[in-house]
């Protein structure tokens, strides 16, 4: 439980006189229970204020919510924590007088050097690198040690034994980090300098309840707790300043005695409180996202902007709605179904028209596509002897033979009005939910797992292609940046030794006479060039000239490795698999982007309600609005700059042709009436003239 004032909280007992019809208010996290409002609101106000500890981590300034949190994930990795390594950390600990942080760094050694019955790791065998277990730990002469192991397949089952040198066993990090050990620590111990195990700690792993020799004077146990002894502390610091005052202290006054004596008290408790206050340690950020509290050093983070739910299915329907116009989308071909957008689709779901064409053909490509695997569905059409080819007349045939098929309650109910040829009138959760089980069954076909196996193996073959591009590039890169760094180490020499010449000349003119060195400046003035002209200017106006075209080169190689990196992932992308949501917020809201939607949906933790954002002026101040110190919004937050092109070219293509929509809607509604376009042309019924133009003959 969390700690208020690093003091464990009892929480209230619940009323014992409860009537069945009582009006109560309850805390949901603590499930208190309370008669009086007024009450109820100053206990929740308490847990709402940062003044809780987490009990295992000792994090601080968290509200009663985020301690439990914190308490919960550490717990679930201590119960991770290596059970064959609990005994020798617990013997470590029991009576230690080191720090915390003292205490681990020991520990971690320890460890790191000295392996214990029990351990998987790695041996060498015949050359290879094997799992193994120790069995046993011998000991021999010369402070060597050799182990007895167990090799073990990939189910962990024992193949056979060796003995092994310690060298030739491998251990590249201990299975937990230092924090779920401090945590461990923390768990099993109810004090610390000196630490002292709980009593099931100790009980359960064989450890000594004895403090040693050296603790026994200044400690001891009441009520089953390690206490100070504070009245032998007092007898001993009373004798120390009567032997001090004895070897020549007389002449102190007693108002200094006093002080002295009070300032040493103060210090001395100063020092029991650091040694029981465990220090609050920096955090490492990522954390939890609900354990993240405002820093000085925070940037200024935009308000969360409101997402759009102004869908016309009901709102319990979107999830499936998205899901089965993402499937027909991804795996139009294979359907031999030609796309359509989601507005279309979603108007066409609500529409009451009975054989609209762009349900019709979604219904019939999924039922041939059953039809084709030799499945159930074909054995059940067979029986009736139905005719090959469905039709714009024949296709609720078939769909009431597969709801037949299927045998559930809630769809077969749908059988009769549909074949009274009301298909349009059916509820849109029906719609949807016989959309769903046809997917479903389809994902089942040989068919479609075969072009899934497909795809999974073209990404495969096209990912690989991509790093190796990439390990390329960046060989190259380096290779070239070697180069440089070595022409530039010549140059430098070069400059070096010819200023050493010069210098060596200078020295020569000045030991020779004046005659010498006037002829000798003739004769270099006469050996320079009639024109005047520096060799080296030459050079230099020659690189100079050479330094467009080099960058030209440059730029032109990084634009064409950038259109491959491009065309790499598009391919890519187009192998279909199944869309994965972009991430999560600090609040467990799932966000998603489909291909051929320009919209971030986003959908709550418990999928019951969904909105969008359809605008970059939307995306931008939601990525502003994510904090980067919790571990979901970061990850989002990467996520979204991963794929920030992508998502900004479908949103601002959206833009466009909403605009597009409303201007020809105004365009419409300024015609005469006598003279007014028919009703397709209204982009608001665009979906009336879907047709489709992959399907087969």
């Amino acid at each position: 439980m969390p700690l208020l004032k690093r003091k464990p909280y009892v929480l209230s007992e619940p009323p014992t006189d409860l009537k069945p019809r009582q009006h109560v208010y309850q805390i949901r996290f603590t499930r208190e229970i309370f008669r009086d409002y007024d009450e109820y609101l100053t206990k929740i106000n308490l847990y709402r204020q940062r003044v809780w500890t987490c009990k295992v981590t000792a994090k601080t300034n968290l509200t009663y919510e985020e301690a439990l949190v914190s308490e919960l994930n550490a717990t679930e990795k201590i119960q991770k924590f290596p059970y064959e390594l609990i005994p020798s950390v617990l013997q470590t600990v029991q009576f230690s007088m080191l720090s915390l942080k003292d205490l681990v760094n020991t520990i971690t050694v320890k460890l790191q050097y000295h392996l214990l019955v029990g351990e998987e790791l790695y041996g060498k065998r015949d050359d290879c690198v094997s799992l193994c277990q120790i069995i046993k730990v011998l000991e021999e002469g010369d402070n060597k040690t050799r182990y007895e192991v167990a090799w073990l397949d990939k189910d962990k089952k024992r193949i056979g034994t060796a003995v092994v040198n310690a060298e030739d066993l491998i251990r590249k990090k201990l299975p937990f980090t230092r924090e779920v050990l401090k945590s461990f620590i923390r768990e099993s111990t109810y004090r610390n300098v000196p630490w002292v195990l709980h009593d099931k700690w100790a009980q359960e792993h064989a450890i000594s309840t004895d403090p040693p020799e050296e603790i026994r004077s200044k400690y001891f146990f009441k009520d089953g707790h390690l206490v100070i002894n504070k009245k032998k502390r007092k007898t001993e610091d009373d004798k120390q300043n009567i032997t001090e005052t004895r070897n020549g202290q007389v002449g102190k006054s007693k108002n200094k005695l006093e002080r002295e004596k009070s300032e040493g008290l103060v210090m001395e408790r100063s020092a029991e409180k650091e040694d029981f206050e465990p220090k609050e340690e920096p955090i490492n950020y990522p954390i939890d996202d609900l354990l993240v509290r405002p820093g000085p050093d925070d940037p200024v983070f935009t308000d969360r902007p409101s997402p759009s739910r102004d869908f016309t299915v009901p709102m319990d329907c979107v999830g499936d709605l998205l899901m089965v116009w993402d499937f027909v989308s991804s795996f139009g071909r294979l359907l031999h179904l030609f796309p359509f957008s989601l507005q279309d689709f979603e108007n066409a779901i609500c529409h009451k028209d009975s054989n609209l064409i762009i349900i019709v053909e979604t219904h019939s490509a999924l039922l041939r596509l059953l039809v084709k695997d030799d499945g159930q569905y074909f054995t059940a059409i067979q029986e009736k002897k139905r005719k090959p080819k469905i039709t714009i007349i024949t296709w609720t045939e078939y769909l009431c033979d597969f709801l037949e098929m299927v045998e559930m309650p809630e769809l077969s109910s749908c059988i009769p009005t549909i074949k009274r040829g009301h298909y349009g009138l059916l509820e849109t959760h029906a719609k949807l939910g016989i959309f769903r089980e046809l997917i479903a069954q389809t994902l089942a076909t040989d068919l479609v797992r075969k072009k899934l196996d497909e795809y999974i193996e073209e990404r495969q073959t096209l990912a690989a292609t991509k790093r190796g591009e990439a390990i390329e590039e960046g060989r190259k890169k380096r290779e070239e940046k070697e180069r440089l760094k070595a022409e530039s180490a010549a140059v430098q020499e070069a400059n070096g030794h010819g200023l050493e010449n010069n210098n060596t000349s200078d020295d020569a003119l000045g030991n020779s006479d004046g005659k010498k060195s006037s002829k000798k400046q003739k004769v270099d003035v006469k050996d320079q060039p009639e024109s005047g002209k520096d060799p080296s200017k030459k050079e230099a106006n020659k690189m100079t000239l050479q330094q467009p075209k080099a960058d030209k080169k440059e730029t032109t190689e990084k634009k064409s490795i950038e259109q491959r990196r491009e065309y790499l992932q598009r391919e890519i992308d187009k192998r279909f698999i199944r869309t994965e949501p972009l991430g999560k917020d600090k609040d467990y809201n799932r966000y998603w982007f489909f291909r051929r939607d320009g919209r971030i949906f986003v959908e709550s933790w418990d999928s019951k309600q969904w909105g969008y954002y359809s605008t970059k002026e939307e995306l931008d101040a939601f990525k502003g609005s994510l904090n980067r110190k919790g571990v979901r919004e970061r990850a989002l937050q990467s996520q979204l700059e991963k794929s920030n092109n992508k998502i900004c070219f479908e949103l601002q293509k959206r833009s466009k042709d909403v605009a597009q929509k409303i201007a020809m809607e105004e365009a419409v509604l300024r015609r005469s009436t006598r003279v007014r376009a028919p009703p397709r042309d209204n982009p608001a019924v665009a979906f009336l003239k879907y047709v489709n133009k992959w399907k087969e003959d």
